[in-house]
């Protein structure tokens, strides 16, 4: 088994979308033209980086990353990692840590002084696999969804 991580194309948004389902079944799946125009947004910021990993070249898992600039931290950037994904048949397979490697690469390269993220409650495997990593649960994290 080879895992291989890159970052995604708009060629992967197929794949790309299929991951996103396991971790939110229940989304409305946008139509083709909706996540064309989503993608080109995402490819068009600075500082974004979704990254897919692949098992043997097949999707298994993805991870989105948004380096942000601040003006805290001696003006260094810092991380947000969202919408972390490992295909069910492809977890504790060592896709989730090519994931966060390629990720914190991402960061160290940006020069980011901290890679932070969300997670839903609940999740324990989830939580230990970040806490293995090195995060920790040191803030109270908030969200209002707005529809």
């Amino acid at each position: 088994m080879t895992i291989t991580t890159r970052l995604a194309t708009e060629a992967d948004v197929p794949a790309l979308l299929a991951l996103l389902r396991e971790l939110h079944p229940d989304d409305v799946v946008p139509s083709a033209t909706a996540a064309a125009a989503a993608w080109r947004a995402i490819a068009g910021q600075p500082g974004r980086a979704i990254l897919l990993a692949e098992v043997d070249g097949v999707a298994a898992g993805t991870v989105d990353c948004a380096t942000l600039p601040n003006l805290t931290r001696g003006a260094r950037p810092f991380m947000l990692v969202e919408n972390v994904v490992v295909a069910a048949r492809h977890r504790r397979s060592g896709v989730g840590t090519a994931l966060m490697a390629a990720a914190f690469a991402v960061a160290g390269e940006a020069g980011c002084y901290k890679v932070q993220l969300l997670s839903r409650s609940g999740r324990d495997a989830a939580h230990a696999f970040y806490e293995s990593w090195g995060f920790r649960a040191g803030a109270r994290g908030y969200r209002r969804y707005l529809d």
